[in-house]
């Protein structure tokens, strides 16, 4: 499992399930009175479709690069404490956790602004696939700008 762990930012891109007990107290800092985690988990529709789960897959030296990026954007617009990019990858069913931002901040606005930023650059930039499995067919999908 690649993980990179530094004082100011925890990323991390595997098969383990999410531990949002690590993650919070990764997040703790004396300076952050605002702690702020988004969680995406697998939900059981699409488009009108009945899902079931979900296949992640990734190149994780890419992935793990970008999220990279993310926290450094990060620390570069907000004054923040800490960064959480953790994603998921292989066979998830319906309920569970497949991607976790957090970020904790003096001021609750930089950690809210922080964290939907995160999220929203991780799922549009990030070199991560997911295979959704349907009642009755599979279809890849990616929301990754740089990987079609």
């Amino acid at each position: 499992m690649p993980v990179c762990d530094t004082q100011r930012a925890w990323l991390q891109l595997g098969h383990e399930p999410l531990d949002l007990n690590a993650i919070h107290a990764h997040l703790a800092d004396p300076a952050a009175g605002g702690e702020v985690v988004f969680t995406g988990s697998v939900r059981n529709h699409h488009e009108g479709r009945r899902v079931h789960a979900l296949t992640y897959e990734a190149y994780p030296e890419m992935a793990l690069a970008e999220f990279g990026r993310i926290a450094e954007a990060i620390a570069a617009r907000w004054e923040v404490q800490r960064v959480v990019l953790h994603h998921r990858l292989g066979y998830l069913t319906v309920g569970e956790a497949c991607v976790v931002v957090g970020v904790s901040a003096a001021h609750r606005q930089e950690a809210f602004e922080a964290a939907r930023y995160g999220i929203d650059r991780l799922k549009r930039e990030a070199p991560i696939w997911k295979r959704e499995h349907f009642e009755g067919g599979e279809a890849w999908v990616t929301n990754c700008s740089g990987c079609h």
